[in-house]
């Protein structure tokens, strides 16, 4: 599925002194509601889906005996760093292992880091990350408030450190699980691409800009398409 943009063949000119009289202007009842459905989705999914959590949780521990969750550090709103959790999809060392492949990344950005067919990923890591149950963990990130369902994905401080200042931008606002990147090809993105369309979603966010863009991620995971 694709969101089409509104610059397509340009980038986003995110200008942040708009922001100001729109939030003077009632759009703090915007993110009031996106707090409550935030907290309503979050906690309803993370009861309903126990069972698959607790099964994928199992298959991990007796994969390799390792954690069976992966936790990092991740860039949140306003530079604001926070503990980021997934399901470990990868080997126990794959950290360690990540300079070696450096060569083979697919974006050819040093500012994003994905790859195709990564020998780090483990056989249930392969499964979790096609269907993107390696992401329920963040569910709680949700309701803690550290992220929301929507909005920029966040990234990990080595990389936020080579953001120039345009691409700082993408900091305003709290991250979240989906935005629309995620639902146009998610790693089959570039970095540049997901910058426009990150201060996209910042310029045009509403609970209907919400709304559709979490219909959006359902059909994304079922395809598949660039998730590895």
């Amino acid at each position: 599925m694709h969101v089409t943009t509104m610059a397509s063949n340009s980038e986003i000119r995110y200008m942040p002194e708009l922001a100001g009289p729109r939030m003077a202007t009632g759009f703090s009842m915007y993110l009031f509601c996106k707090r409550a459905m935030d907290l309503f989705v979050a906690g309803t999914m993370l009861i309903c889906l126990a069972p698959v959590l607790a099964a994928v949780a199992l298959m991990i521990k007796f994969t390799d005996g390792g954690t069976i969750l992966f936790r990092q550090m991740r860039v949140g709103r306003g530079g604001r760093e926070f503990p980021f959790y997934k399901f470990r999809s990868m080997v126990v060392n794959a950290e360690q292992l990540k300079a070696r492949l450096a060569a083979q990344n697919h974006h050819h950005d040093p500012r994003t880091f994905k790859m195709k067919h990564d020998p780090r990923v483990t056989w249930i890591g392969r499964i979790i990350r096609k269907t993107s149950i390696d992401e329920l963990p963040q569910l709680w990130n949700v309701l803690i408030g550290d992220m929301t369902l929507v909005g920029p994905r966040p990234a990990v401080p080595s990389e936020v450190a080579k953001y120039n200042a345009h691409e700082r931008y993408r900091l305003d606002v709290v991250p979240g699980l989906t935005c629309i990147w995620q639902v146009s090809g998610r790693a089959d993105v570039d970095f540049s691409r997901q910058v426009e369309m990150d201060l996209e979603y910042i310029c045009k966010r509403s609970l209907w800009f919400d709304f559709k863009l979490l219909c959006l991620t359902l059909p994304a995971v079922i395809s598949g398409r660039g998730a590895y």
